[in-house]
């Protein structure tokens, strides 16, 4: 069955806290920028995506999609299409609408769950002859968004699609919420509210004498949680009735059933992003698409190992999983 028990990712010495895993990237991680051709998708609701190619003329193409209030040029996606590059994908990079650098013309932006651009890239792919196929890699809430449209549009996939691999996925929306009520982490939390109250301070420049509550920034000082986040911003620009009714249409963990296709769930058991119910361990046990890897150590996307080609240990681990590298490579 596709559940892995034992994941060959060792942890370097230095790097056995999940806090330093997942901070250590970020921060001090060297990467070469990728020299992208930028090119804007419209979509069919009037508004846009920006996607970023990296073209070697290969006939596999990667679509890449990034972490929650990220972009093309995360470290984790440089190194990530750094090395499909190298053997043998072209990779096409999803900036998630208001995340490439200039505003999308939509009153809302995006949410875990949206997958309706996902799918037009898709489509976008199916008409250009040069590929053969396409797969799928996606991070954190990039995962959420792959698996739930692997699971949900289950028979109108592209016929294309043949693999998919996912990092440290927060598939229970909910519950990942409050994990991130914890004071372990506090200091993310801290983050990513300042940077959704900038997306919000954005909209209303945007928007300027537009009569909307969903942007009202009253009291914006007393939101504490995702929860109150979603609740008061997520949901109704989305129209859903409450943060928990967002969180129960999104989370992906109810549509891995129908998941047609090889794809691979890489989640660290100490990432300190996820909750336990991020571990669907008895449902890879009988799926035949599913495969589920928990390797011990690795934080939320760190994954840091020394290997001698400079991949991280997921980046070597998506290679394998999609068949375009030699064994030996996936060690680090």
């Amino acid at each position: 069955m596709p559940l892995i028990t034992e994941s060959d990712y060792r942890a370097p010495r230095w790097f056995k806290n999940r806090h330093v895993q997942t901070i250590f990237p970020t921060v001090f991680r060297r990467v070469s920028s990728i020299p992208y051709r930028r090119e804007r998708l419209e979509t069919p609701d009037g508004d846009f995506v920006d996607l970023d190619w990296s073209q070697c003329g290969h006939p596999r193409v990667a679509v890449l999609l990034h972490g929650l209030e990220g972009h093309s040029e995360r470290k984790y996606m440089l190194g990530m299409v750094r090395a499909l590059n190298a053997h043998g994908i072209d990779t096409v990079s999803l900036n998630f609408r208001g995340c490439s650098g200039e505003p999308n013309r939509k009153l809302h932006f995006y949410h875990s769950g949206f997958t309706a651009d996902l799918h037009t890239v898709v489509q976008h792919l199916d008409r250009m002859s040069q590929y053969q196929t396409i797969d799928l890699i996606g991070f954190s809430i990039g995962g959420n968004q792959t698996l739930k449209y692997l699971g949900e549009n289950r028979p109108a996939l592209s016929k294309k699609i043949r693999k998919a691999v996912c990092f440290s996925v927060p598939i229970d929306l909910s519950a990942c919420a409050k994990k991130m009520d914890e004071p372990p982490q506090a200091i993310y939390l801290k983050r990513f509210l300042r940077m959704f109250k900038e997306k919000i301070v954005q909209k209303r420049r945007q928007w300027q004498g537009a009569d909307d509550e969903s942007l009202n920034l009253d009291g914006f000082e007393k939101i504490k949680s995702f929860f109150d986040f979603d609740n008061r911003y997520t949901a109704p620009l989305f129209g859903y009735k409450s943060a928990q009714d967002y969180y129960a249409a999104n989370s992906s963990r109810q549509f891995l059933p129908n998941i047609s296709v090889p794809t691979l769930l890489i989640t660290a058991l100490d990432d300190p992003f996820l909750d336990e119910n991020c571990f669907p361990i008895e449902l890879a046990k009988t799926h035949n698409f599913l495969h589920l890897e928990t390797p011990r150590q690795g934080g939320h996307m760190g994954f840091v190992s020394k290997h001698a080609k400079g991949l991280y240990w997921s980046e070597a681990r998506a290679l394998k999983f999609l068949g375009t590298a030699p064994e030996a490579l996936a060690q680090p």
